[in-house]
């Protein structure tokens, strides 16, 4: 029996003049695609020019939406928002990329955190509970992308959101299935071989391999390849190809889950 398995990418990172990773290249390998809103990068012409490419390509989309922090890419902790202000914040997010994909691209199905604000929900409840009640409040028909051993992941199933259980490619894991932190050496994979023999782990076997030495058991939905690495179109490639050979059918996420 063939599994089933959605590959995402977060895309549309570029600002005004400034491009970031090689979005055309990854549209030919990638199911889905996170886009930027804005926040912590992305223009409308930005978010526009990804979407006719992903319409074309035949690529799920979603909204992205991180802390407002272009300066530092979303990557900075941001602390002491008022949670009813964060959720707006969210809100106009997700529905800005909602309009945009309705006039240049397929209808938006997901919706799935950037960066600190991802991180940061992940172990805070109050943070998680606030991402779950915009994504709520958009539309609770949309899929909510989230760790597995997550804040995100126990708000979104209360909720009754439809999860895609999210594993990555080129992170690793503490023994908690929490992301490294990207201070921590070792945190972003760059070996290659690495990447496919954790992916391949997590895939096929259904076990998250931690720094510590540990198993975690893990059914993911949707594995993602961050297109801002050094030669991350190669490897999400070489990752695609591999899968397949494996037998594992590549899909958009709403249709291997039937949400969105």
């Amino acid at each position: 029996m063939s599994r089933l398995l959605d590959l995402n990418c977060d895309m549309g990172e570029g600002f005004g003049a400034y491009r970031m990773g090689d979005d055309a290249a990854m549209l030919d390998i990638v199911t889905s695609a996170n886009i930027a809103c804005g926040f912590h990068a992305g223009d409308p012409v930005v978010m526009r020019d990804t979407l006719r490419t992903a319409r074309e390509k035949g690529v799920g989309v979603g909204a992205h939406p991180s802390f407002a922090d272009l300066y530092g890419f979303g990557r900075r902790r941001i602390t002491g928002e008022r949670p009813e202000d964060l959720e707006a914040q969210l809100i106009y997010q997700i529905t800005a990329m909602r309009g945009m994909a309705e006039v240049y691209g397929p209808p938006m199905t997901h919706v799935k955190t950037h960066g600190a604000l991802g991180n940061m929900a992940a172990v805070d409840r109050d943070l998680a509970e606030t991402c779950v009640r915009a994504v709520m409040a958009v539309d609770p028909g949309l899929i909510f992308v989230t760790l597995p051993y997550s804040e995100t992941y126990a708000a979104a199933e209360a909720a009754g959101l439809t999860i895609a259980c999210e594993v990555f490619a080129d992170r690793t894991y503490t023994d908690a299935g929490e992301l490294t932190p990207r201070s921590v050496e070792g945190a972003v994979i760059h070996d290659p071989v690495q990447s496919e023999e954790q992916v391949l782990c997590m895939v096929m076997e259904g076990t998250i391999p931690t720094t510590g030495g540990k198993r975690l058991p893990v059914e993911p939905a949707t594995l993602c390849v961050h297109g801002d690495t050094p030669g991350a179109v190669s490897l999400a490639r070489t990752l695609r190809n591999r899968l397949e050979c494996e037998g594992v059918s590549l899909a958009p996420m709403h249709r291997t889950l039937g949400g969105g």
